[in-house]
């Protein structure tokens, strides 16, 4: 979505949202009921409407964010997994799995596995596959811990 359209827009339309926005503020400081929520939401489901925003376009939006927002903690982990290598420290455990702890970051898996499970600041990222980055930060820790 471009902002100067989005700009455009708002000029061409300017009358038309300070209208509803005059309304919403009345409504909430006048109506003190359920009802109130009610015609907020008419009211907003109507600029919406008017806008041309559309629900399939409200999801791509939030499906690019979240998108851009894990490749950026993505990004972030590896950059942590290599600044913190030198203080990694490699655990394995006797059922054949390990545990790799940093002051940041957290990796588990299996020697045999391709997959591992990263955990970054405490927040899960899920399971990654092996990449350099991680197998040189596996490594480092092994040879930390001897």
């Amino acid at each position: 979505m471009d902002v100067q359209v989005w700009i455009d827009f708002f000029k061409q339309n300017w009358l038309v949202f300070v209208i509803a926005l005059a309304a919403l503020l009345l409504i909430v400081n006048l109506v003190k009921t359920v009802v109130k929520w009610g015609l907020i939401l008419v009211i907003v489901a109507f600029l919406v409407i008017y806008s041309g925003i559309s629900l399939k376009d409200l999801g791509q939006v939030a499906s690019t964010l979240t998108t851009q927002t894990t490749d950026a903690v993505k990004s972030e982990a590896i950059k942590m997994m290599t600044s913190e290598a030198k203080e990694a420290k490699f655990t394995q455990n006797p059922d054949g799995t390990f545990v790799i702890k940093s002051p940041n970051l957290e990796v588990t898996g299996t020697a045999d596995s391709d997959k591992v499970k990263v955990t970054f600041r405490d927040v899960s990222l899920g399971e990654w596959s092996r990449s350099d980055a991680l197998n040189a930060f596996i490594q480092a820790a092994k040879g930390n811990s001897k």
